[in-house]
């Protein structure tokens, strides 16, 4: 045996660890649907009223997703006109495919051939009243009292309204989106979602001035910004516990800090700042 030992480094061993699970916890999820419109509505057309069906289903579901469309219902250029509508200018169609029979001069058997026809959502036509589906009345999500309770009694403003979970500073305001639009996941109960990311956000609101002043400029430059963030993941993990709703670390809140890997690498103890940051936070 060697009359000399290697050193432990426990701030090293801790984040390195760390560093593990988080590299190893696989693509994080979004936990609620971003759109205006909440569910998957089958897309319809304007003119016939009939849903679209295979193929046109998936496309129109892409194309509402990554522009935010709140209704489901379509129609060509010329049927939003013959409905009273017009197509504003600038706005780029989506494309549809329909099948036509088509017969050779020579009899010989009919074949389908495929044409594409382009179409616009009711959100980009001037004239058409939205139809968005009322998410509110779905049984999806049941509310955890204790949860609710501790919202409350922490005095922060809330509103439900947001295309997205913030905190924002000028106003001392948290959005969140409404609460209908979370979703169960495969870890994790749409409830949990919630009030998970609304602990998130009120993590932030902890760090304000007039409350802990948490200023992490002067120790990681740069990277302050990350290092909030995982500070507010950090401390909606601890609030989580003590509420009962998460009783094991999960795996996809790991992925979330992919994006701050860079940091605890370069700073061994960062994450050790962080988790002190994050508790001060959640008491």
């Amino acid at each position: 045996m060697s009359g000399t030992t290697m050193k432990f480094d426990v701030h090293s061993q801790i984040t390195n660890h760390i560093i593990a699970a988080i590299e190893t916890a696989g693509e994080f999820q979004t936990p609620w649907i971003t759109r205006s419109g909440g569910s998957f509505a089958r897309p319809v057309n304007v003119a016939s009223k009939r849903p679209y069906n295979g193929i046109n289903i998936l496309n129109l579901w892409i194309a509402s997703l990554s522009k935010d469309y709140p209704s489901n219902t379509w129609g060509t250029y010329r049927q939003w006109q013959q409905v009273g509508c017009q197509v504003r200018q600038g706005e780029k169609s989506s494309l549809v495919v329909f099948y036509q029979n088509h017969t050779s001069e020579d009899e010989a058997p009919k074949h389908f051939v495929a044409r594409a026809s382009r179409v616009f959502n009711a959100a980009q036509v001037d004239g058409f009243e939205l139809q968005v589906e009322n998410l509110l009345n779905t049984p999806l999500f049941t509310p955890v009292a204790r949860a609710e309770a501790f919202a409350t009694h922490t005095g922060a403003r809330i509103e439900e309204n947001g295309e997205q979970a913030c905190f924002v500073s000028s106003l001392d305001l948290i959005r969140m989106p409404e609460r209908c639009r979370f979703i169960d996941t495969a870890t994790t109960m749409a409830a949990e979602a919630f009030y998970g990311t609304l602990s998130h956000e009120l993590v932030h609101w902890t760090g304000v001035s007039h409350r802990l002043d948490r200023d992490l400029s002067g120790r990681f430059g740069d990277q302050a910004y990350a290092m909030e963030e995982l500070v507010a993941e950090l401390g909606a993990a601890f609030l989580c516990s003590e509420l009962g709703l998460a009783p094991v670390p999960r795996e996809d809140h790991a992925c979330y800090i992919k994006s701050w890997l860079a940091v605890l690498k370069q700073d061994k103890r960062a994450i050790f700042t962080a988790a002190s940051k994050a508790s001060q936070a959640a008491n």
